[in-house]
């Protein structure tokens, strides 16, 4: 039996010793492998998933490097600046009509805001009334007399605004309000100096506002004074040259303060009763210095002037 040697040298030659394998299926045709490939078994034991150190290290996601991109910053914008920089830019005045309208407009906040609001001091009360008193001397006439109507129409709603402030500020001042008898007279002190300083208009209708503003003054002054005497002995009455203030403030509101005069004369003459018997010689002392501060003669013969003691 003759046999036909193909001319084939792709052929494999397993293909050829089988008369039975004369046709390759599409599978076995198109798998193809190197001569030089390993067993699968093989590839896998060399592996490097089947390496001890595989799973100590973690590859990296293929998107690795478009997440290491920095992120680009945004384009320029305008915004409103937070609160904190806001306040930062706005003045007093400015942040006062801004508390203002805040506390106009929610009613509930109010007490709270007085709640938490730092105490007035008397410097700072006393720089707000004295503005007060700037703006209405300002606003005089030229060439004008300033007691005349003319100049008191021309002052008048300036006049009202500063009696109002004196009327508002005052009872902060006081007791039980304040509790501190000295900072009650200080406070009293400034502001009826204030009213000494205004004018004497020529008709005596306009005299009405500073004469109310004398009686409550009165008023106050005596309430502080009586609240005084009970504490501490009245050591600021009988210490702090009070005495001899009020008389001078009563010669220049033309009497006005008597009230006040009086409650400091019957508080000083309970104290005086109170320690004679302990120490007549000091209260006889006491009381002589004391007459004469009434009667304006302390201090001539010393060559001294008038205040404290």
């Amino acid at each position: 039996m003759n046999t036909v040697i193909t001319n084939n040298p792709l052929a494999a030659p397993h293909l050829l010793a089988s008369p039975y394998n004369t046709l390759q299926t599409p599978s076995m045709s198109g798998r193809k492998r190197k001569a030089s490939e390993e067993p699968d078994q093989d590839r896998m034991s060399t592996s490097p998933t089947a390496s001890p150190s595989f799973g100590s290290r973690l590859l990296p996601p293929s998107s690795t490097p478009r997440s290491l991109k920095r992120s680009r910053t945004g384009a320029a914008m305008g915004r409103p600046l937070a609160l904190p920089r806001l306040l930062e830019t706005l003045s007093a005045q400015e942040m006062r009509q801004l508390l203002q309208n805040v506390a106009d407009q929610h009613p509930e906040l109010q007490q709270e805001i007085v709640a938490k609001a730092p105490r007035p001091s008397i410097e700072s009360t006393l720089s707000v009334l004295s503005k007060y008193e700037d703006d209405f001397r300002e606003a005089f006439p030229l060439g004008n007399r300033p007691t005349s109507d003319y100049s008191y129409n021309r002052v008048r709603q300036h006049l009202l605004q500063l009696m109002d402030a004196l009327r508002d500020y005052t009872p902060h001042f006081l007791p039980p309000q304040e509790s501190q008898a000295i900072v009650s007279l200080n406070y009293l002190d400034a502001v009826t100096n204030t009213l000494h300083r205004l004018p004497s208009w020529d008709s005596y209708q306009h005299q009405r506002h500073r004469n109310e503003a004398y009686d409550e003054i009165a008023k106050a002054w005596a309430l502080v004074i009586r609240e005084a005497s009970k504490r501490a002995g009245g050591f600021h009455l009988q210490f702090g040259g009070w005495d001899q203030k009020l008389v001078e403030h009563n010669q220049k509101s033309g009497g006005r303060l008597e009230e006040a005069v009086h409650e400091l004369r019957s508080a000083l003459g309970f104290m005086q009763a109170g320690s004679s018997s302990a120490s007549p010689g000091v209260s006889d002392e006491r009381a002589s210095i004391r007459q004469q501060l009434f009667s304006g003669s302390y201090g001539q013969q010393l060559g001294v002037g008038h205040g404290g003691w």
